[in-house]
C-alpha cells in the first residue's frame, strides 16, 4: 500500500486529474457548444478518449523524470515529500519514465492517423523530450525552463483545438465561423494557462531558492534576486487581471451575471490577493501559500468553461 501511495504521488495524480478535467471541460462545454447541432465526425469520442490519455500518460511521466534528477534538490526543499530512492528504488524511476512515455507516445498514434495529423504527433513527441530536458537542464537555466513547463501547459488545450482540422490548404481556405469562434476561446484559454503556469513557476522557484542555490540552478530569483522576480510576477498578474476584467466588460451586453460574479469572486478577487500578498511574502511557507493560491486560480479558471455551455 505504501507502495502504490508513493507512486501516486510520483506522477501528481492530482496534476492529472485537473489536466483531465480541462480537457473534457473543453471538449464537452466549448467544442460541442459551438458545433451543438451538428453532427460530430465518426471517431470524435474514440480520438478524444485517446488525447486524453496520450496527455496524463505524458505529464506523469515528465513528473516522474523530474523527481528522479531533483533528488538532491528535494532533500533541501521538501525532504517530507521525497519518493525517490527512499520508497521506489531509482531503476524503477526510470523504467516508469520510459514505460509513461512510450505508452503516451503509443496512445497519441491511435488518436492521429500519420497522413493527417503528422505535425500532432511530432508535437507530443517534442513534448516527451522536451520534459526529458527540461528535467536535466532547462530547469536549471534562467526563464527558459518555466516558459517551456508554461507551452506545455497552453499545450493540454490546444491540442484539442488541433486535433479538430487536419492541416491542409484547402482547409486553411475553407474556414467557417464556428472554427473562428472555437479558435478565440482556444486563445482565451490557452493564454490564461500560459500565464497564470509562469507566474507560478516563477513563485515555486522562489520557494525552492535555497535548494536551487545550493545545487548550481540560475533560476530568476537566484540571478535577478527576489525583488525582481517578485516585480516580474506582479507585471504578470497585472496583466492576467486586466484581460479577465476586459473579457467581463465584454460580456455584459450578453447578460452572462453569472459568470461575471463568478469570476469576480473566484478569479480575479484571488488574483488581486496574490499580487498583494507577494509583495509582502518573505518564507518558503509564505511562497508555498501563494504557490497554493495560483493553483486554485488555474483551476477556477479552466472551470470558467461551464459557463460557455450555459450561455453560449
Amino acid at each position: 500500500m505504501k507502495l502504490i501511495t508513493a507512486f501516486f504521488r510520483l506522477i501528481r495524480w492530482p496534476n492529472l486529474l485537473f489536466i483531465i478535467i480541462t480537457q473534457v471541460l473543453f471538449e464537452y462545454c466549448i467544442f460541442r457548444k459551438v458545433y451543438a447541432g451538428t453532427i460530430i465526425y465518426e471517431g470524435e469520442d474514440r480520438q478524444f478518449l485517446f488525447i486524453v490519455i496520450a496527455s496524463v500518460l505524458i505529464a506523469a511521466a515528465g513528473y516522474i523524470i523530474n523527481d528522479y534528477f531533483d533528488l538532491n534538490i528535494d532533500q533541501v526543499n521538501k525532504p517530507d515529500k521525497v519518493v525517490v530512492n527512499l520508497i521506489i528504488n531509482r531503476r524503477w524511476v526510470i523504467f516508469w519514465h520510459m514505460f509513461l512515455s512510450l505508452l503516451g507516445f503509443f496512445f497519441t498514434g491511435l488518436a492521429f492517423p500519420l497522413s493527417a495529423y503528422w505535425y500532432l504527433v511530432l508535437a507530443n513527441l517534442v513534448s516527451i523530450v522536451l520534459l526529458w530536458f527540461y528535467s536535466t537542464n532547462f530547469k536549471k537555466k534562467l526563464l527558459i525552463g518555466n516558459i517551456i513547463i508554461s507551452l506545455l501547459t497552453a499545450w493540454v488545450i490546444a491540442i484539442l483545438y488541433f486535433s479538430k482540422y487536419p492541416l491542409r490548404l484547402n482547409h486553411l481556405l475553407e474556414i467557417d465561423q464556428n472554427e473562428i469562434r472555437l479558435f478565440r476561446y482556444t486563445i482565451v484559454y490557452a493564454s490564461f494557462a500560459f500565464v497564470i503556469s509562469l507566474i507560478r513557476e516563477v513563485i515555486k522557484d522562489m520557494e525552492d531558492r535555497d535548494g536551487d542555490r545550493k545545487y548550481g540552478c540560475r533560476t530568476m530569483p537566484i540571478v535577478w534576486g527576489i525583488n525582481a522576480s517578485k516585480v516580474f510576477v506582479g507585471v504578470w498578474l497585472v496583466v492576467l487581471i486586466a484581460a479577465v476584467v476586459i473579457l467581463q466588460l465584454y460580456v455584459i451586453p450578453f447578460g452572462w451575471w453569472y459568470s461575471i460574479v463568478y469570476c469576480l469572486l473566484l478569479i480575479i478577487a484571488p488574483l488581486i490577493w496574490i499580487l498583494v500578498s507577494l509583495f509582502r511574502a518573505q518564507s518558503q511557507s509564505d511562497f508555498h501559500l501563494l504557490s497554493s493560491a495560483v493553483k486554485f486560480v488555474m483551476f477556477t479558471g479552466i472551470l470558467s468553461m461551464i459557463f460557455f455551455r450555459m450561455y453560449s
